[in-house]
C-alpha cells in the first residue's frame, strides 16, 4: 500500500472465476472501513497479520453474500501466494524509488505478508531496487512489532534512528517504527484526510508530491518536482 495498493478491478476478476459478480466501485467504496478495521485489530493485538478480516469487511461492505463470505475469503487466502491482490502499482512511487537510489539512498521493504512478497516484487520488475525484503509470511515477525523493523535495519546496515518507515498503516506502521526508533511517514489517503496530531518523528502524505516534500525536508537527495 505504499509501492503497489490492492488491485479491485483484479479483485472483482478472481471473485468471477468463483461465480460471484461484484461491481468494482462498491468494492472501493467499501475499502475505507476495511482498512480502518484492520487498523483497529491492530491497537487491539490482534494476533497475526488481519488478512482475512481486512477482506471479510470489505467483500461484506460491497454486498457479497453471507452464506458466501467466508468460503470466498477462505480461498483468496488460499490463492494469495501464487495470485497477490496488491499488484497495481501507486502512482509515481518506483519512480521516486529510483531517485531516491540515485542520490545513494539504501531501500527496503518492510511488509505484513503471506510469505511471497520477493516473488511479486520480481514479477512487478522491481527486484534490484531494494537491499532487502522483509515479509513476514516468512520471517515468522511483524509489524508493529520492533523485531522486523530490526532485522530490515541489518539488511540496510543502517540504524534505525536514521531510517524513514513510510506505510500506510497508522497502528502497525506508524507506531510501530515510531517504538523501533525510526522516522515515520503515514501514507495515503487516510493520513491525507486525518486530522488527528502526529509525533515529532512522524508526518503524514496523502500521496506522492507530500512524500516528496516530507523526505525533502528531512534532507533527503530529491527535486521538488520530481
Amino acid at each position: 500500500m505504499t509501492l503497489a495498493e490492492l488491485d479491485t478491478g483484479f479483485l472483482v476478476r478472481r471473485l468471477a472465476q468463483r461465480g460471484t459478480q461484484v461491481e468494482r466501485a462498491a468494492i472501493d467504496a467499501a475499502v475505507p472501513a476495511a482498512w480502518r478495521a484492520y487498523d483497529d485489530a491492530v491497537r487491539r493485538g490482534l494476533s497475526g497479520h488481519p488478512w482475512k478480516l481486512l477482506m471479510r469487511t470489505m467483500l461484506g461492505g460491497a454486498g457479497v453474500a453471507s452464506e458466501t463470505l467466508e468460503a470466498l475469503v477462505d480461498w483468496l487466502w488460499d490463492e494469495q501466494p501464487r495470485h497477490n491482490l496488491w499488484r497495481r502499482p501507486i502512482p509515481r512511487m518506483i519512480e521516486l524509488v529510483d531517485e531516491l537510489r540515485a542520490g545513494g539512498v539504501r531501500l527496503g521493504v518492510v511488509s505484513n505478508s503471506e510469505g511471497k512478497l520477493a516473488e511479486l516484487i520480481d514479477e512487478l520488475g522491481w527486484a534490484d531496487r531494494f537491499v532487502g525484503v522483509a515479509d513476514s509470511g516468512r520471517l515468522g515477525m511483524e509489524k508493529p512489532g520492533p523485531e522486523i523493523f530490526a532485522w530490515a535495519a541489518e539488511r540496510l546496515d543502517v540504524p534505525l534512528a536514521r531510517i524513514v518507515h513510510i506505510g500506510d498503516s497508522r497502528a502497525a506502521d506508524v507506531a510501530g517504527a515510531l517504538a523501533a526508533g525510526m522516522y515515520a511517514v503515514w501514507f495515503g489517503p487516510a493520513a491525507g484526510a486525518s486530522r488527528e496530531p502526529l509525533p515529532e518523528r512522524a508526518r503524514a502524505a496523502a500521496g506522492e508530491p507530500e512524500l516528496r516534500r516530507v523526505l525533502r525536508a528531512w534532507g533527503f537527495p530529491l527535486d521538488e518536482a520530481g
